[in-house]
């Protein structure tokens, strides 16, 4: 029998290798970068076109290459940066594998231009697929340039799974930021299409943070220096009061190299306890210096995982200094008295202050013309056929009673319901509790609601009619809010901006990363539209990163619970009886759109039972 394995020619070899390195353009961007920088570059520059797939270059003033060097740099395993297995365990540079060159050449087109200080002459190289097609000497500067075009020109089935153009240039800034977090002493600058979107001079990492992230974060920064014998902490944390429901503005970077570790950020997140809230996340760019003995990078191709000899030092290491800094900062938890229920029940009770109170917990959602022209008196018929049936008699109320009339299809006859006297003056049949629960009477028992999933159900099913048909009203915005944006979440409106006007927001762009909000939809009540709009983006983020959703239904679920009712929040009976019957007018009313339940049903027979009935 013939022989049937063979060695791989090296252009399938390195395309191969490529899909693990380059999954996109972000991918090779993040290879360019570190390589500009362990050159010893004190400026880089990044053009980018089309989002990186027709154009990505980086071009840097290191120290350049000779024209052997130039041409072996393209070579697989080919690397300055290693000699033996001994220095695998000693590495303090971004790249030592030696492939990130040559899988960017097997699916681009790369030229290569580089001149060392001490030549006169540098460098032009161009290749195709892994194939050269030209080396030359060329008059060049000091430094080098990489420029790669049309990006999976040659597997057009890896081009085809790109995301649109705002998607791929979100996951560019997204690279880009961490390589210059790392390195704020080197200046970097990013143009795409020919637009300036950061020139980040050189100094230092607070400096460094603000021109990233903006303004508002010059007053969040919170120090943390933390020195053992074991590993250094230092870099800021952000204060309580920027914490955010989303992840993606934390940061840790060990030896210089960025790392996502979800053990480490659960240790600054417990640094944090009582300060924030669970499900929110705090900013922090954090720099851990260890020996490289220490730690394995060697673990994935993107370097971005690692493993410590010792984690659980580590882990605790992190969290001791970010609590520390807390505290040197007199960061404490403070006193909300919304919550002590003593003092709201006094200050609810007060003559002098009721009405206040009454107008700030009012809820206006329900005051619209689609909510007052629905019919909801006769949302009870949803439980006709119920295998429990009305009893024809009930027990006779008792003297602290009020004896209510109710209209229902069960009977023709008035069914009469009794229930407690409350304290407050609300009358009718559902009332809440504990501001959280509405509490409705029904034919067989009794229907208790969560008032804010079951309000989410009723919103989340209106916004993804109005994405699908294109047809959500708007309101005006009186005096039109300007919103600013770091690149990422301006490059993530721009994508979903069709499915924002579906829902009636008219944003237009507004000069660099700011955006105008002229109007929002008509159904919501707004007090603060830019306070409405940031929360909108930074809870699509946030299911972003825990579900796999769709572009448009992610955005109806976070525009829902952006405009929901909350826990907390006080509802006339009119409101209640509104809320109640447009639940039961939704197609899946059981559940929110996150899958818990708006309510559930106490039977007849069960209220029984707890009496021994």
């Amino acid at each position: 029998m013939t022989d049937i394995i063979q060695l791989l020619p090296d252009a399938i070899a390195n395309q191969i290798a490529a899909g693990e390195v380059v999954q996109r353009p972000a991918s090779a961007l993040k290879e360019l970068l570190e390589n500009a920088v362990d050159a010893g570059a004190t400026q880089v520059q990044v053009v980018v076109r089309d989002a990186g797939k027709q154009l990505i270059q980086v071009i840097d003033n290191g120290k350049g290459m000779s024209a052997t060097d130039a041409r072996m740099s393209f070579e697989r395993h080919a690397t300055s940066k290693i000699r033996n297995s001994q220095d695998l365990f000693a590495i303090r540079t971004f790249g030592f594998r030696g492939e990130a060159l040559a899988s960017i050449a097997a699916v681009a087109q790369v030229e290569l231009k580089s001149r060392q200080s001490d030549s006169e002459l540098g460098t032009l190289i161009q290749i195709e697929g892994s194939e050269v097609k030209k080396q030359e000497p060329a008059a060049l500067p000091i430094g080098t340039s990489v420029a790669m075009k049309n990006l999976f020109y040659n597997v057009p089935a890896r081009r085809n799974f790109l995301k649109s153009n705002p998607v791929e240039m979100r996951h560019i800034v997204e690279e880009f930021q961490r390589v210059v977090l790392s390195y704020p002493e080197i200046a970097f600058s990013l143009f795409q299409q020919d637009l300036e979107i950061y020139n980040l001079p050189a100094g230092k990492l607070s400096q460094r943070i603000v021109s990233l992230f903006g303004k508002s974060y010059q007053g969040l920064l919170i120090p943390c220096d933390e020195q053992t014998p074991h590993v250094n902490v230092k870099g800021y944390v952000g204060k309580p009061e920027g914490a955010k429901k989303s992840r993606g503005e934390q940061f840790f970077f060990v030896n210089n190299r960025f790392i996502k570790s979800s053990y480490l950020h659960h240790a600054v997140n417990l640094a944090f306890e009582g300060l924030i809230a669970n499900d929110q996340h705090p900013f922090y760019v954090l720099f851990l210096e260890i020996d490289p003995a220490h730690i394995d990078i060697n673990v994935h191709p993107t370097k971005t995982e690692i493993k410590f000899e010792d984690e659980r030092t580590v882990y605790g290491v992190i969290r001791s200094a970010v609590k520390q800094a807390l505290g040197a900062h007199h960061v404490m938890p403070t006193l909300d008295f919304s919550l002590d229920v003593n003092y709201q029940e006094n200050w609810t009770n007060n003559p002098e202050t009721k009405g206040q109170v009454d107008r700030e917990y009012s809820y206006k959602t329900f005051n619209t013309p689609e909510f007052k022209k629905s019919s909801t008196s006769g949302w009870e018929r949803l439980f006709e056929g119920d295998s429990n049936a009305v009893p024809s008699t009930l027990p006779a109320p008792e003297e602290d009673q009020e004896i209510l009339t109710f209209p229902s299809k069960v009977s023709t006859d008035e069914a009469r319901y009794s229930i407690p006297r409350r304290d407050d003056d609300s009358t009718g049949s559902t009332f809440q509790v504990e501001l959280s629960y509405i509490v409705a009477q029904m034919s067989t028992g009794l229907l208790i609601i969560d008032q804010q999933a079951a309000h989410e159900r009723i919103l989340y099913e209106r916004y993804t009619r109005q994405i699908q048909s294109a047809k959500g009203a708007s309101q005006q915005c009186l005096f039109p809010p300007t919103v600013q944006l770091n690149a990422a979440d301006f490059a993530l409106v721009m994508d979903m901006l069709p499915e924002l006007q579906s829902l009636g927001f008219v944003v237009e762009e507004f000069g660099k990363d700011t955006v105008l909000v002229q109007g929002v939809p008509a159904d919501v009540p707004v007090k603060n539209e830019k306070e409405l709009f940031e929360g909108l983006i930074e809870q699509f983020k946030n299911f972003k990163n825990q579900l796999s959703l769709d572009k448009r239904e992610n955005l109806a679920r976070s525009l829902s619970r952006r405009s929901s009712i909350k826990k907390g929040q006080k509802l006339n009976p009119q409101e209640m009886e509104t809320l109640v019957g447009q639940l039961f007018t939704c197609q899946q009313p059981n559940y929110s759109p996150t899958g818990n339940k708006t309510f559930v049903k106490l039977d007849l027979s069960s209220i029984h039972s707890f009496f021994g009935k």
